[in-house]
Order: C-alpha cells, then structure tokens, then sequence
C-alpha cells in the first residue's frame, strides 16, 4: 500500500515537473532553450549526493552491528547513485558545450564531481575483488565512510573557488525568477521521489536474492 501511494505520489510530481519544465517555465533570455536543461541537471546531482550520504550512513551502521541489511542498503543506494552522478556528468556537458563552450573542463564542481563517481566506482570494484562476500562489503564500507569527505566539497565547490559556476544564488535576491524556482523544487521532489521509489524496488529485489540464495542452501 505505502509503495503504491509512492508510486502514484513519484509519477504526479514528475508528471508536473516535466510540464513545468518543457511548457510552463519561461525561457531564459540569455542562455536560451539550453538552460532548461538546468532543471534536470541540479536533480541529477542532488540524487548523486543524497545517494551518497545513504550509502555512508548504511555503510557506518553496517561497521557497527554487522547486519546485512545496511551492507543492502548502502549496495543498493550506491547502485543508483553511480547512475545518477553519470547522468549527472553527461547532462552537465550537455549544458557545458553551448554555455562555455566545451565538453569538459576542469572547474571545481566538476572535478569534485568525477572524483564521487570515480569514488563509486571504487565502491563496487573492492567489492567484486574480495574474495569473500563479507570482506568486500567491509572494504566497501570503508570506502562509503572515507568516500563521503567528497560531499561537501562537491557542495561546496562555487563557494570555495570561483570557476565557471555560477555562485549560489538560488534563494538569493536577484537569483532565480519565482517561476523558475518553483519549477526547480518541484523537479527536485519529483526526482527525490524517483530515488526512494528505486531505492524501494532495489531492497525488494535484493532481499529476494539473499532469500533465494538461503533456499539454494538449505537446498544443497
């Protein structure tokens, strides 16, 4: 039941969002139609970090008691997180190319950026190299601990260095107009929704592995 109204909660928003975002929001008189692509990039990335710090905090409390299921739920968080910051990257040089003219470059937040997916990366290398399923969730979870340090400076990165970044000035007087703000709160709730809702299935589908594997066992 819960899953269902979360479900239906998810598609209303992003049902609303994406109207907002192709129809409803003025265009941006200096950057053009290329600056909405702004209202999925900033999701994108929101997801990347608010994955991240699942994977930290299930990586900790799995250090701590040893139960499986915060391995799962950090596992799976990272598993969408990985997604999301490579969407992340390739929605930003979308924007990047048009705006300053290049694919790439090597500004603050971007950088940061490489270095999380880089850092998930890692995540999931250690864990197929472990010999043992057990030991590779541990170095894992050492590196969802350590790993984590990369947040805030991804956070942080306009505040700290100037760059081609924008500083932020999203809730600031003279930043966005109220109709684009509002468009990209509603896009953030949408794709917040779309990540528990991910979150949801992946725990659903884990646990069902770890089951079947019990039965294979017993089995045996």
């Amino acid at each position: 039941m819960k899953r269902n109204i979360l479900l239906l909660l998810g598609l209303g928003l992003m049902i609303v969002s994406l109207y907002l975002v192709f129809v409803w929001v003025p265009t941006e008189k200096m950057m053009g139609i290329v600056q909405r692509i702004f209202y999925l990039m900033v999701p994108m990335g929101w997801l990347a970090l608010l994955s991240f710090l699942v994977v930290f905090i299930g990586s900790i409390l799995y250090l701590i008691k040893r139960q499986s299921r915060w391995d799962i739920i950090a596992r799976s968080s990272a598993e969408i997180g990985i997604v999301c910051t490579t969407l992340a990257l390739v929605v930003g040089s979308m924007w990047a190319k048009p705006i300053w003219g290049v694919w790439w470059t090597w500004e603050a937040r971007l950088t940061a950026t490489l270095v999380l997916w880089l850092i998930y990366t890692a995540y999931f290398m250690v864990r197929s190299f472990a010999t043992e399923e057990s030991r590779g969730a541990r170095f894992a979870a050492v590196i969802g601990i350590v790993g984590f340090i990369d947040i805030p400076i991804v956070a942080l990165a306009t505040t700290l260095w100037r760059g081609l970044h924008p500083p932020p000035l999203i809730f600031q007087e003279g930043g966005l107009a109220p109709s684009m703000l509002l468009t990209l709160m509603v896009s953030i709730a949408a794709f917040t929704a779309l990540f528990f809702i991910l979150l949801a299935l992946r725990l659903s589908m884990a646990n069902g592995e770890v089951d079947i594997k019990q039965l294979k066992e017993r089995v045996g």
